[in-house]
């Protein structure tokens, strides 16, 4: 059985929490010199964000388009929860202006945005809302943009369609929408044009993806033998990578059941008709002849040799692909993958799951780690739970007027475990008094420190105690000296 290994390399988390809460200028320009600098950071992130959401106003497009790029970079690189909350929706019409619109540069990043906004926001209303508003816009634009600008609307039409789509109808209605890209309802005056290799696999991709949410299979038979059939024949076609985007879509469809379903329906209605049972007995041929005309393109596939020129990477790409698709339309057995997310294994045993990752990974691009240690919504897609998200959480739940107090140089539980060591240093030196009340602070000190982050109720307990151990430490030590 294949098994594929990818690794990604761990993002560094960063805090997103803000407060302005400061005690005097020489704290603040202090703080800022400290860890404290992180927060400072995010509160320039925030105003970037605001102020690239002003940009989208202006009426120059290469303006708009920076302010995109730079909306693109925040929502992929970090978890833009309260900028999101509030401004989403201003965002996603500015963007949606933008698709109506703008270039065709600008188009692919808005609609980029628009996924990301989607992700950013999880399953909900807001999420329904997205779908909701963009699919009329999407579904103009689809109809004459330029090849990268359709794949990017493709690609975006995807993930609001897999974030918000919860009923079956919305799902279909974007499925059909995909499927006009590369195959156009004609009507009079209406000449089709025929699409590059790299619009069509991106909207095979993409189509597999949204696929994955199907629970039920309410497509009916025509739409089905449709999809099928031209799916076999990308099979066929020289690119490489359109062969297994349609490879693993049909290996998708086999692993729901699809054709077992069809060829049910058409063996019941022969065995229960009589004269009448020609068509459904032309259907179950059909059916049974299709699946013998893909198990034998799979097998070419997964043994193919190679041309002159062939990229041996890709080759080998393919090669593998096509085995396990093999292995899975003959024995039943799915690959199994492993992703690494920082010193987690993200893994992937059915088809379904492998599809959502690689769309998913192409999707995030460089976000995608980040993504997956802290996206709450990719979590419950893939069952994923980081063993670093309680971590994560609870440095997420520490203010900053908090981290002033307990990380900072200048905070109060830095400057009195100063005190308590040097007070502990000069009762160790005076010929050894008082050494039981040092040893006594400086393990208060510690506990302070270790455990400052453990349970951010005690936070409050823990300082009122170590300013009392200080104070009864000083009186002590000094009548012991006296």
């Amino acid at each position: 059985m294949g098994r594929r290994k990818t690794q990604r390399k761990n993002s560094l988390a960063v805090d997103s929490d803000d407060d302005s809460s400061v005690s005097s200028s020489s704290t603040m320009r202090s703080d800022r010199m400290s860890v404290v600098g992180v927060e400072d950071f995010q509160f320039d992130k925030d105003t970037l964000l605001d102020q690239a959401l002003d940009d989208l106003y202006e009426k120059r497009g290469s303006t708009r388009e920076k302010a995109l790029a730079s909306i693109i970079e925040n929502l992929s690189n970090n978890l833009q929860h309260q900028f999101v909350e509030k401004k989403f929706a201003t965002l996603l019409h500015q963007c949606l202006n933008s698709i109506k619109k703008g270039s065709s540069k600008e188009i692919s990043l808005a609609s980029r945005a628009i996924g990301l906004l989607a992700l950013t926001v999880g399953e909900g209303d807001n999420a329904r809302e997205i779908l909701t508003e963009s699919i009329p816009t999407i579904s103009q634009a689809l109809r004459s943009g330029s090849e990268s600008s359709k794949i990017s609307l493709v690609e975006c039409l995807a993930v609001i369609t897999f974030v918000g789509g919860n009923d079956m109808e919305e799902i279909e209605r974007s499925l059909q929408l995909m499927w006009q890209v590369v195959i156009p309802k004609l009507g009079p005056n209406v000449v089709a044009v025929r699409q590059s290799a790299t619009i069509i696999g991106a909207m095979v991709s993409a189509w597999s993806f949204v696929l994955t949410t199907m629970n039920g299979l309410k497509l009916n038979s025509k739409d089905w033998q449709e999809s099928i059939s031209y799916l076999s024949s990308l099979l066929d076609k020289d690119d490489r990578a359109v062969r297994i985007a349609a490879g693993e879509a049909l290996a998708l469809i086999f692993e729901r059941g699809v054709l077992e379903k069809f060829s049910a329906e058409a063996k019941g209605s022969i065995d229960g008709s009589t004269l009448e049972g020609s068509k459904p007995r032309e259907w179950f041929v059909h059916i049974q002849g299709l699946k013998g005309k893909i198990l034998n393109q799979v097998k070419s596939l997964s043994m193919e040799a190679g041309g002159k020129g062939s990229a041996k990477k890709d080759l080998n790409s393919q090669r593998n692909t096509f085995k396990d698709i093999l292995e899975f339309l003959e024995d039943g057995y799915c690959p199994e993958t492993s992703t690494k997310i920082g010193g987690d294994l993200l893994q992937t045993s059915t088809w379904t799951q492998l599809i959502q990752l690689n769309f998913l990974k192409h999707f995030l691009g460089g976000g995608f780690v980040k993504h997956m240690q802290e996206n709450e919504f990719l979590h419950d897609v893939f069952g994923f739970t980081p063993k670093k998200k309680f971590l994560l959480d609870s440095e997420h739940r520490i203010s900053s007027t908090e981290k002033r107090m307990f990380k900072s140089p200048n905070s109060f539980a830095n400057k009195a475990r100063t005190q308590l060591l040097n007070k502990n240093r000069m009762l160790a030196e005076g010929r050894n008094i008082g050494h039981y009340a040092g040893s006594e602070l400086h393990y208060a000190a510690i506990s302070c420190e270790v455990n400052i982050f453990a349970d951010l109720n005690l936070q409050k307990t823990l300082q009122y105690s170590v300013l009392l151990g200080v104070k009864g430490a000083a009186l002590k030590g000094t009548k012991t000296l006296q």
